[in-house]
């Protein structure tokens, strides 16, 4: 060629190796998600078009794709992911095309970030894809006794916390929580999460502080804020009350998440649907229902819409409009004129964040940084990171225990390390504090706790 002098070129024809053949005819899938949008699951693999924007590096803006990130791996990447899940749904002679160990190969790394949700030119929807593909697969298969371990987290939480004092025992034990590691294959050098001594529920009947009267405000006590991180539901209540508003715990079951994280996605569809039609006829633009773990709440926003049909559907929506990060409900009151700058103190505080992927995903950190800066004197620096590399259990398992601690040190770890002591380090996930003090050592608060210290 002109550019290769001496070099002799043979293109292929364009009409060669081309991924639809004359005649062919697309799938027709059943999904337990509604892939209805784009026309059915193979559709929606198949908007993948391959450009690459997956295999960025750390040194760009963004999360996509944590994986690939650690590993620099194309079969990590999800181009690739997309790609073998459309090939074998198109070309796989099984009942249940979905029943193959390659595809469970490549999807295994998916740490379910949502990052190319929002940041794939295509938007496609790894997280998604790979949980409709491990509920058929696991139908193939079975269920494994870690995933439904992982799965039934609130249930093992809730008989724990009758002697919260015991189980934390056992957890913390080196000995008894050293053979439940290695039965379940958790990683050995992972810290497992402690409950609190009471439940989140508990604690706000015997709240005095509640305003009597006042805005009424709902409070999505998920399944992580109930029982672990309780004293960050505290802070999110008094810091309410001490506006103003009062808030309720209403009846509601836990938000699916850790069904959603490991494919059981029919068991996650019942919760969602119980859910929605406890809520919906409460919650309202007047009475909003806020949450603080992102995972959590943003399910209304997200799964909750793809796991319903029909009318069941339309009430998700409506309901999934008034659901609301706490962030979101603090900056919405102040720009209503509800909240007052004069109701912060004057003392100056440094804080550094790492947003949460989900949050970054499909709402934004813009409302936590604009709430933390309320305070005249608070600075926030949002730290470059993408995922924290833990993305719920996906870190906790042995296996997966390197990448997960790889996603870490491509820049939230050394971020942290060079942050002076006398600055604050906030990350609004459960996950993501988590895997801050099992890689740093250094303690993350969430920003609704840095929210209540900063009022007068």
């Amino acid at each position: 060629g002109i550019f290769n002098p001496g070099k002799i070129t043979e293109t292929p024809k364009m009409n060669t190796s081309l991924r639809y053949e004359a005649g062919q005819k697309t799938k027709e899938i059943e999904t337990v998600f509604d892939f209805s949008e784009s026309l059915g699951i193979v559709r929606a693999a198949e908007q993948c078009n391959g450009s690459g924007d997956c295999r960025k590096s750390e040194q760009f803006a963004g999360t996509m794709c944590p994986s690939y990130q650690a590993t620099r791996d194309e079969n990590t990447t999800t181009r690739a992911r997309a790609n073998i899940l459309r090939e074998f749904l198109t070309r796989s002679e099984k009942t249940n095309p979905f029943d193959h160990q390659e595809i469970y190969e490549i999807m295994d790394l998916c740490l379910s970030c949502k990052g190319c949700k929002s940041e794939c030119p295509s938007n496609v929807d790894i997280a998604k894809y790979k949980a409709e593909f491990l509920q058929h697969y696991y139908d193939a298969n079975g269920v494994p006794l870690r995933t439904k371990m992982i799965a039934y987290i609130t249930s093992f939480n809730k008989l724990g916390s009758v002697f919260p004092a015991f189980y934390n025992f056992v957890l913390k034990n080196r000995f008894f929580s050293g053979i439940m590691k290695k039965m379940l294959g958790f990683a050995a050098k992972r810290s497992i999460p402690i409950l609190y001594k009471t439940t989140l529920r508990k604690w706000q009947r015997k709240n005095k502080g509640n305003p009597a009267t006042g805005k009424l405000v709902y409070l999505f006590a998920d399944e992580f804020t109930n029982y672990n991180d309780v004293e960050v539901g505290i802070a999110a209540i008094k810091a309410l009350n001490k506006l103003g508003y009062r808030v309720e715990i209403p009846d509601h079951e836990e938000s699916g998440r850790t069904f959603l994280s490991k494919g059981l996605l029919r068991k996650a569809g019942k919760i969602a649907e119980k859910n929605i039609q406890l809520l919906e006829p409460l919650v309202s633009d007047e009475n909003p229902l806020i949450g603080i773990e992102p995972s959590a709440i943003l399910t209304f926003c997200d799964e909750y819409l793809d796991l319903t049909r029909g009318p069941l559907k339309e009430k998700a929506r409506k309901l999934s409009k008034n659901c609301l990060l706490f962030d979101d409900f603090i900056m919405r009151e102040v720009e209503a004129g509800n909240i007052k700058t004069t109701q912060f103190k004057d003392t100056g505080l440094n804080i550094r964040l790492h947003g949460h992927c989900h949050q970054k995903s499909l709402a934004s950190t813009a409302s936590t940084k604009r709430m933390l800066t309320l305070p005249a004197n608070y600075k926030v620096d949002e730290i470059k990171s993408g995922c924290c590399g833990m993305a719920g259990s996906f870190g906790y398992e042995a296996e997966h225990y390197d990448v997960s601690m790889k996603v870490g040190e491509l820049v939230l770890f050394p971020e942290i390390r060079k942050t002076e002591e006398s600055t604050t380090i906030a990350a609004p996930g459960t996950s993501c504090r988590h895997q801050i003090m099992d890689g740093t050592g250094r303690k993350a608060f969430h920003p609704v706790e840095v929210f209540l210290e900063s009022l007068k």
